[in-house]
């Protein structure tokens, strides 16, 4: 890890820490919002080590809340996201360096019209498909792919919402993780990474149990979308400079 300083680390962990935080309370937020802010800190972390950490906190997240999870409704979504994986490691395996920092930042610019475009698709086994594909393409190569599966689970309650996302979300994660690790893009550097940001994750997790009914979600809604503009732009503009 000699291209990652501790002060680097330092500020990672505090970056997972606000996105378990927020993903503890609504159900998402890891990639939407530490995905960015890791990017702005080095891309090293992207998507192998923080794909790494969203599995183990989906599965704390998921086991926290299982009594609310309706299986049913997300076996279609996860059908979409093995579609999705499959097209995201194809992208990843023809991108040059600054390939990548265009098409993330693109991703990235999406995700955030998707979550401020004001759609509200109903819940159903269409849209979970379509949704499961989006959100698996988008969190393989960005670690971002919350708000495709969030726009249907909008309108439910949010025990529902937090048990059946974390269950797509570690099937996703999971899924995402494998095939990154088959394709190359998770190695010894990939792990190490995983584990020094590991403490802010966990962190987040355990706070997000004191306080998940008690932090509006709205409220911190501007904010993230607008860090991850911010870092989408920030992206794109990197790939673009010769």
């Amino acid at each position: 890890m000699s291209d990652i300083t501790l002060w680097q680390i330092l500020l990672a962990n505090l970056a997972v820490f606000a996105g378990a935080f927020l993903q503890g309370l609504a159900g998402y937020g890891i990639g939407t919002l530490s995905a960015p802010l890791l990017f702005l800190i080095s891309p090293l972390f992207l998507p192998g080590p923080l794909i790494l950490n969203a599995v183990l906190l989906t599965l704390l997240i998921l086991w926290r809340s299982r009594a609310a999870l309706a299986f049913r409704q997300v076996r279609f979504a996860i059908g979409g996201d093995i579609v999705g994986t499959i097209l995201a490691v194809a992208t990843l395996a023809v991108l040059t360096t600054r390939g990548f920092d265009l098409v993330f930042g693109t991703l990235i610019l999406l995700a955030v019209i998707l979550s401020v475009a004001g759609l509200r698709p109903r819940l159903s086994a269409r849209n979970s498909v379509v949704a499961g594909a989006a959100s698996g393409y988008m969190g393989t190569i960005t670690a971002v792919g919350g708000p495709p599966i969030a726009l249907i689970y909008q309108n439910e309650k949010g025990p529902l919402v937090r048990a059946n996302l974390s269950a797509f979300f570690l099937f996703a994660s999971s899924a995402s993780a494998v095939a990154l690790f088959f394709s190359g893009f998770i190695g010894t550097r990939e792990w190490q990474l995983f584990a020094a940001i590991l403490p802010g994750m966990l962190v987040g997790f355990y706070a997000s149990g004191h306080l998940v009914n008690r932090v509006p979600f709205a409220a911190l809604r501007p904010v993230i979308l607008g860090i991850a503009a911010v870092a989408g732009i920030t992206a794109i503009v990197k790939g673009l400079l010769p």
